[in-house]
Formats: C-alpha cells, structure tokens, sequence
C-alpha cells in the first residue's frame, strides 16, 4: 500500500509547479496594486466577479495546459504550425507589448515597495535589475522553480489582515449574491484592469512552455489539472482577501491609495505599526518574482516560435537571441521606470488595462487550436470549457470597445 500511495504521488508532485507559479506570479505588483484600489474605490462591489474570473481563469489556463501535455510544444509553435508564421508573429508581437508594459509595473513595484524605507528610484531599480538577471541566469531551473513556490506563502498575510480587520461580511456576501454595479467609466476601467492582472496574455504562453519543459505527457494530464485548478482558485482566494482588507480599512473610512504607504494601511489589523514594512516586503517579493517570469516568459515563447535555442541551462553561445531578448526586456523596463516624474502607481495600474484589451486576441488562438482535433485528438475542449472561454474573450472584447469609445459617451452625456 506504501509503495502503491508513492507511486501515485511521484507524478502529482512532478506535475506541480506550472499553476501554482502563474498563481504566484498572478499576484504580482500589478496585481496587488489593482486588487488593493479595486478595494479602496469600490469596496466590495467587485467581488463577485472574481467568481467568474476564477473559473475563466481555470479553463483557459487548463487549455494552456492540455495543450503543452497532448502536443509536447509551446503556444507559439502550435500557432506557427497552424497559422503560419504571420499570424504567429503577430500573436508574440500581442504577448511581447503586454509584457513589457507588464515587467514595466514590476521594476516600479520594486521602486514603490522600497520607496517605503527612503530608498531611491535610481538605486533600488538597477539593484533589482541585477538581482534578477543574476536569479536567472545563475541559478538552475529547480532552484529557481523552488524560489517561485515559496515565495507564494507571502500573500496569507492578506488572509489575515482582511480577517481581522473585521469586515462587513453580510453586506461582502450580498455584493456577491446580488452586485450593485455603478455603470461608471472608472468601474469600467477597474473591471477591465482585474481581468487583466489575473487572467494574463502572457500567462496562456507561460502555462504552456512550463509543462512543456517539464516533460508532462497525457498520463499526467490529470496532475497537471489538479495544479491549475490549485493555482486559480489560490489566485483569486488572495485577490479576494486584498479586495476585502483594503474594503475594511481604506474604503469605509472615504480613503483612496495615492502611494506605497496608503496601500499598506490594509495590513495595520495584522501588522499595526510594521504595516509599512509587510506590505515593502511584500510588494518587493511580488514584483521580484513577475520581473523574473515575465522576460523569461518573453524569451522562451518568441524563441520557441520561431526555431531559435532557448533555455537558462543554455549558456549565452549558445542562446544568443534567447538571452538577448531576457537582457532587453529587463534594461529596457528599467530605464522607463528611471524616467523622472512618472508615477509608479499609474505605471503599475495601466498595463493591466492593456492585458485586459489584448487578452482576446490570445483566446481566440488558444479556443481554435484547443478545438482542433488534428492537434489535440481526443482531447479538444467541451462544450462547458468552449462556452466559458467565448464568453470571456466576449465580453472582453464588448468591455474594450465601451473603453475606447467612454470619452465620447462622457461627452455625448
């Protein structure tokens, strides 16, 4: 029975990995940034949607997937291989300007979580820079994997700072059960911005290449499922707790988030004083951990589309574009942080609008190879997944268009 119950386990705990990361790395600085105003603005009017975004992001993440078990390649290969090289190039041109904007809002979570202890733009970014090329490009895969994991445990310190900040769970729960929605542009903006922090275009690529590079074949398809599903419900549970701890304490209160130290006050039920200092170390975790993922994300997809070496147990020589990608995304972003005068929350906040914005276009390629059984055999989605991934990408598409188009409705109205 012992040997049995090992056997069984060897390959679940060989199939983690892949959601719970893209959890973690979901709950980056754009996350908690969004999360946290989403709190501070609207109370709890946006909780039940994170219901919908939970089962929306664990289908289209199980698609990501099941598809790197049944076909053994990444995202971009199958789009390649199934569209041709112009539609593939214009899907990793989608990914790669999500992404910059998005590793953008990690290097000012680094600035704005160490701004908290006086620390300057100018030092801290180039530090943070560093200290993520040299995580990267020093390290092997599993211990990099094993920072990722365990950087994760951070976020239960909203678990309990929302609980002892005694909200108002029967007007939380109603807010679900029957939503009070403001037809506002700044709901509308909001909206469009938590869809996109949790459900992200670069995460559909992220899922694929992880499993890929892991090796999981069909048999292992149900492990890997376990892990995603893990990975959703782990992401919107914090998201959940964020929304309600700044609810508690910022929004009952008429208080709005216009620094680093403003959003730390959620955590003065569980931190009191050393608010400041949690929420630094938080921020800083969070944002060190998408600033890794997201060019190393943007390496392996683009390289892997188009035929080109790739991997970090590769050396320079040897990956040349691969690494040269990485090194760009990381400098690149940097220096648009270094920029005098921006401000980091706005750096933070409107890239999670564009992922909202770009995120169809991903969908759609991810629902039509998902449905092609030339790709995936037996294996091509049900109609509950198909139904759940349309609707998403259609109401995406819906909200975008209502975006573009609100200065002219303010001014029609």
């Amino acid at each position: 029975m012992r040997k049995l119950s090992r056997r069984r386990l060897i390959p679940l705990f060989a199939a983690i990995g892949p959601g719970l990361i893209a959890a973690s790395a979901d709950n980056d600085a754009g996350g908690i940034t969004t999360y946290s105003r989403a709190g501070a603005e609207f109370g709890y009017s946006l909780l039940w949607m994170l219901i919908l975004i939970t089962f929306s992001l664990a289908v289209t993440q199980e698609m990501g997937a099941r598809m790197g078990a049944v076909t053994g390649k990444g995202f971009g290969g199958l789009i390649r291989e199934k569209f041709g090289a112009r539609w593939a190039a214009f899907a990793i041109l989608v990914m790669l300007i999500a992404n910059l904007g998005t590793t953008t809002a990690e290097f000012a979570g680094i600035a704005m979580s160490l701004s908290l202890f006086g620390l300057s733009r100018f030092i801290s970014v180039p530090l943070a820079a560093f200290a993520v090329f040299f995580l990267i490009v020093r390290f092997d895969f599993r211990r990099v994997q094993k920072v990722f994991l365990v950087s994760g445990l951070l976020y239960l310190t909203y678990v309990i700072s929302g609980i002892k900040a005694h909200p108002d769970w029967g007007f939380a729960a109603s807010s679900v059960v029957r939503p009070e929605i403001p037809f506002s542009i700044a709901y509308l903006i909001m909206f469009v911005a938590t869809v996109g922090t949790t459900i992200t275009p670069w995460g559909q690529f992220f899922i694929q290449s992880y499993v890929v590079d892991k090796r999981l074949g069909v048999e292992d398809l149900k492990y890997a499922r376990a892990d995603v599903y893990l990975g959703a419900f782990f992401t919107n549970f914090i998201a959940f707790f964020i929304i309600v701890a700044c609810a508690a304490t910022l929004w009952v209160h008429g208080l709005h988030i216009e620094n680093a130290a403003d959003a730390a006050k959620a955590l003065q039920p569980l931190a009191g004083r050393f608010a400041s200092t949690l929420f630094a170390f938080g921020l800083l975790n969070a944002s060190l951990l998408g600033a890794a993922i997201l060019p190393l994300t943007s390496s392996y997809a683009t390289c892997e589309t188009f035929g080109w070496e790739a991997g970090i147990d590769k050396t320079f020589g040897e990956s040349p574009i691969f690494y040269g990608m990485f090194t760009f995304f990381i400098v690149i972003s940097s220096l648009i942080v270094l920029i005098p005068h921006l401000p980091l929350l706005q750096i933070i906040f409107m890239p999670q609008i564009v992922n909202g914005m770009l995120l169809p276009v991903i969908l759609v390629f991810v629902i039509k190879i998902t449905n092609d059984k030339g790709v995936m055999g037996e294996h091509t989605n049900s109609r509950l997944f198909n139904g759940i991934a349309i609707t998403t990408a259609a109401v995406m598409v819906l909200l975008s268009i209502l975006l573009l188009a609100s200065p002219l409705i303010e001014r029609l109205a």
